[in-house]
């Protein structure tokens, strides 16, 4: 995917979570959300670290060539087994136990996105980034893989804060396309959805019946392993 592209999906979708927690009240940080067993401030966590990766992977050596993909990078391997995910839960659950409030979370992810966005904006295409998982990729489909966390855990936070989600048409934009490959405009218009409600269903985020994972299926949908 266009790197310029995904670097603007990130920068849109990024300020606009940002701009979301600030104005979290105290009392909503402790809210659950779907994603047990992190709270609000948990949750928002886990995205700012998922996202400090970046300067670090591009301080260090640029890998010879990309090897995997944005949908590669799903696939269903160690990376998403039991021991894996408690480790993810409680990392993210230890840095939000640092912060002294949720304003200072708040800030700290401010502060955090705006720094990756800057680094990215600088980067010359094609710039190969090594994981932490050691998967060398493009940097534009590592950052996609971003751009999905901050968009998907984005629907996650304003569920659980009772707000209507946020999600940017520029984030919302890169995520159908990697769902859905070439054509995802008409593939999403062969089922009927409007771009939320098909996102939502594809990331777990609303159940599926057996007949319309029948027809995701017909058509080629990418179902991700999510952590």
């Amino acid at each position: 995917m266009d790197q310029g592209r995904v670097v603007e999906a990130f920068r849109c979708e990024a300020g606009r979570l940002a701009r979301a927690m600030s104005g979290v009240s105290q009392a909503e940080w402790s809210l659950p959300t779907r994603c047990a067993p992190w709270t609000v401030s948990e949750l928002l966590a886990h995205v700012r670290v998922v996202i400090a990766w970046l300067p670090g992977m591009l301080a260090a050596p640029a890998p010879i060539r990309a090897e995997v993909s944005a949908v590669e990078y799903y696939r269903p391997d160690e990376r998403f087994a039991p021991e894996t995910n408690a480790a993810r839960i409680a990392l993210a659950q230890d840095h939000a136990a640092e912060q002294l409030s949720g304003t200072a979370l708040a800030q700290a992810f401010d502060a955090t996105w705006q720094e990756v966005d800057r680094l990215c904006r600088v980067v010359p295409d094609g710039r190969v980034v090594r994981t932490r998982h050691g998967d060398p990729m493009l940097l534009s489909e590592f950052l996609l893989t971003r751009v999905v966390e901050v968009a998907v855990h984005g629907l996650d936070l304003a569920d659980a804060l009772g707000r209507e989600p946020w999600m940017t048409p520029q984030a919302a934009d890169v995520v159908q396309d990697l769902l859905l490959g070439q054509d995802s405009a008409a593939t999403l218009e062969k089922l009927g959805w409007s771009r939320l409600h098909f996102l939502r269903k594809a990331t777990g985020r609303d159940p599926i019946t057996r007949e319309e994972a029948a027809e995701v299926d017909r058509l080629g949908v990418r179902w991700l392993t999510l952590g």
